[in-house]
């Protein structure tokens, strides 16, 4: 019984570091900052490369974003930026294939995460973890179902550019 008491307050004590060090705040996204290598691997097992490199601008207060695949195939572009008076993040995407996403920022299982709003019963969200300072994993998840499953849509491993 003791030891049993002594797991759960140390599980309990894990769960509460994981949801002090990521807060809804103007610096949750803040891990995110820097050139990065990126790696996923495709469908067909195949892996793929590419470039993102992510910098805060505007006097500090928004995060930018440009992704190259180095085949040309995607490029895109985000902007994303903490509403002081709602306490809310907002991420706009943007690339060249036409697509466009509207997000909100939000801490969902101790993980800082960027979701859509309810389409026809489709929510989409990127999840960030394993976060290092030179490392995270980085899920596109899509329910259909409210939230209560999520499908792994495409799963990125982000590493630090060598300078």
């Amino acid at each position: 019984m003791k030891t049993l008491l002594i797991i759960l307050i140390g599980l309990f004590t894990i769960s509460l570091n994981a949801q002090i060090k990521y807060q809804l705040d103007s610096a949750l996204f803040d891990f995110w900052v820097g050139d990065w290598d990126l790696v996923w691997v495709n469908a067909d097992g195949s892996k793929s490369f590419g470039t993102t490199k992510i910098e805060k601008t505007l006097d500090n207060k928004v995060i930018q974003e440009n992704f190259r695949d180095p085949s040309g195939r995607l490029k895109g572009t985000s902007i994303s930026v903490f509403d002081n008076k709602l306490k809310t993040w907002h991420q706009a995407w943007a690339d060249n294939q036409g697509g466009y996403y509207d997000f909100e920022g939000a801490v969902e299982a101790g993980k800082p995460i960027f979701r859509t709003k309810e389409i026809n019963q489709i929510i989409q969200r990127m999840v960030f973890y394993n976060i290092t300072p030179n490392s995270l994993t980085w899920d596109w998840e899509i329910t259909k179902d409210g939230g209560k499953t999520w499908a792994l849509q495409w799963q990125i491993f982000y590493s630090k550019s060598k300078p």
